[in-house]
C-alpha cells in the first residue's frame, strides 16, 4: 500500500513552523500589467487578481507599521543581452523589454518615495542584486512575500530568502499563477520545506502589532 501524502511528510517533520521574527519587511514580486493584460503572453487571470487585492491589502497595513517595503519587477534591455538563459527558455519576458507598457505597476501599487524597486533579471530577487545586503544593512531578518507567479518567482525569491538566513513568510492569499495544479503545489512544496505560509489575515494581525 502506498503511503498517504501527508503521512509521509508528518513522518520526516516536514511543515515544521519557524514563526516571525523581529524585523520583517514585505517583498511585492513582480505585480506588473504583463499579467492582467488579455492578449499578453504572460496573461494569467482571475487567480493573480485576488492576490493582488490581498498584497494591498497587506502593502496599507505594512506602510503604517512602517517596515521596509519592496517591489521587484523584470526588466531585459533592448536587445536582450542581459536576459541570459530564462529569455531564451521562457521567451514572454519579452513583455519586460525596457519601457514596454507590460512592464507597470498595476492600478493601486505604485511605489511610493522611500520604499525600494529591485528590477531583476531572472526569477530570484536575490539572484543579481542588492537585495540581501539592503536586508541585512536594514536588520531585517523575516521576508513577508507577496507576489506572482507562485510557482515562478515568488517560488524562487522564497527559496533564496531563506538561503540568506531571513525567515521567508508567504502570504498565502498574497500570491497567485495562471492555474490551480502548480499554484497548490508550490505552496505545500514551500511550507513543507522552506517557509512558512499563512494566510492574509495572520500575517495583518501581526504587523498591526507592530503598528501598535
Amino acid at each position: 500500500m502506498t503511503e498517504d501524502l501527508q503521512a509521509n511528510y508528518a513522518r520526516g517533520g516536514f511543515h515544521q513552523r519557524i514563526g516571525f521574527g523581529r524585523r520583517p519587511a514585505l517583498v511585492l514580486i513582480d505585480f506588473v500589467m504583463a499579467y492582467y493584460t488579455e492578449g499578453s503572453p504572460l496573461y494569467a487571470g482571475e487567480g493573480v487578481r485576488t492576490a493582488l487585492a490581498s498584497a494591498l491589502r497587506v502593502l496599507d497595513v505594512a506602510r503604517r507599521a512602517a517596515i521596509p517595503r519592496i517591489f521587484t519587477n523584470v526588466v531585459v534591455q533592448a536587445g536582450a543581452l542581459d536576459g541570459g538563459i530564462f529569455y531564451r527558455k521562457a521567451p514572454a519576458t519579452k513583455c519586460f523589454s525596457a519601457g514596454n507598457p507590460l512592464g507597470a505597476w498595476p492600478p493601486g501599487l505604485d511605489p511610493r518615495p522611500g520604499e525600494l524597486v529591485i528590477s531583476k533579471q531572472y526569477p530570484s530577487a536575490f539572484f543579481g542584486t542588492s537585495l540581501a545586503s539592503t536586508l541585512t544593512a536594514a536588520g531585517v531578518d523575516t521576508l513577508i512575500l507577496t507576489g506572482i507567479t507562485t510557482s515562478g518567482c515568488v517560488r524562487a525569491t522564497c527559496v533564496d530568502t531563506m538561503s540568506h538566513g531571513f525567515i521567508p513568510i508567504v502570504v498565502r492569499d498574497g500570491v497567485g499563477d495562471r492555474a490551480d495544479g502548480p499554484h497548490e503545489a508550490n505552496l505545500f512544496d514551500m511550507s513543507a520545506k522552506y517557509a512558512d505560509v499563512l494566510p492574509e489575515t495572520e500575517v495583518i494581525d501581526y504587523l498591526r502589532g507592530l503598528d501598535a
